[in-house]
């Protein structure tokens, strides 16, 4: 098999990466995708106290293990199985569970904050950075985290005004200028998916 193409898809919380993703991949074939999600990197901390894990700043690039997300990238992208990290947001800490992702001809790599590191973003074959409104991504993260994350409003609130919108200014949206397609209004952007999908299709083309 040839070196696996890397596509990176990022964006604020609740800009509709998935969605894209999503959109993307049913254009190009999703039988031969591997997906690694930044979020399921996040270091483990149940060697904190619960109070001292509710403090810890999750929309910092420190509070992941990129390096480790780095090594699994390389690992794919040769043709070779990784096992990565299972998260439990509910309680800041990983599983004893991994999730086992055979190597394919696309990696889909999707997370805020992975254009921020050299390193991780030099992997990357295509970069696409979806940009939404910053009051229809609160609304999102908001609907997700009472739903699925079992949180309180003020608690979605506080965190988004203490760390998620200050980190998304220092991080998030300088990162954007690293991007080869800048998706506005997400999964909504037809024409613009159309336009990345032919592109990769092309990658994939010349891969073979």
């Amino acid at each position: 098999m040839a070196d696996s193409i890397i596509i990176a898809v990022a964006g604020g919380t609740g800009s509709g990466k998935t969605t894209v993703a999503r959109r993307i991949l049913e254009r190009v074939g999703t039988e031969n995708v591997a997906y690694i999600p930044h979020d399921a990197y996040y270091k483990d901390l149940s060697h904190l106290s619960k109070k001292k894990r509710s403090k810890v700043n999750f929309d910092h690039p420190d509070s992941l293990e990129t390096s480790l997300m780095v090594k699994h990238l390389k690992k794919l992208r040769k043709g070779k199985a990784v096992e990565i990290p299972v998260y439990d947001f509910t309680r800041h800490t990983r599983t004893e569970e991994t999730l086992h992702v055979a190597p394919a001809l696309i990696v889909l790599v999707e997370g805020i904050l992975i254009f921020v590191e050299p390193e991780l973003r030099d992997l990357f074959d295509v970069k696409l950075f979806v940009d939404t409104d910053a009051d229809i991504r609160l609304i999102r993260r908001l609907q997700r985290d009472l739903q699925e994350r079992k949180r309180t409003i003020e608690s979605v609130l506080d965190q988004y005004l203490t760390t998620v919108r200050p980190m998304h200014m220092e991080f998030v949206e300088p990162s954007k200028r690293y991007a080869d397609v800048i998706i506005p209004e997400g999964g909504f952007n037809e024409v613009a998916i159309d336009m990345v999908a032919a592109r990769i299709r092309g990658l994939l083309e010349a891969n073979k």
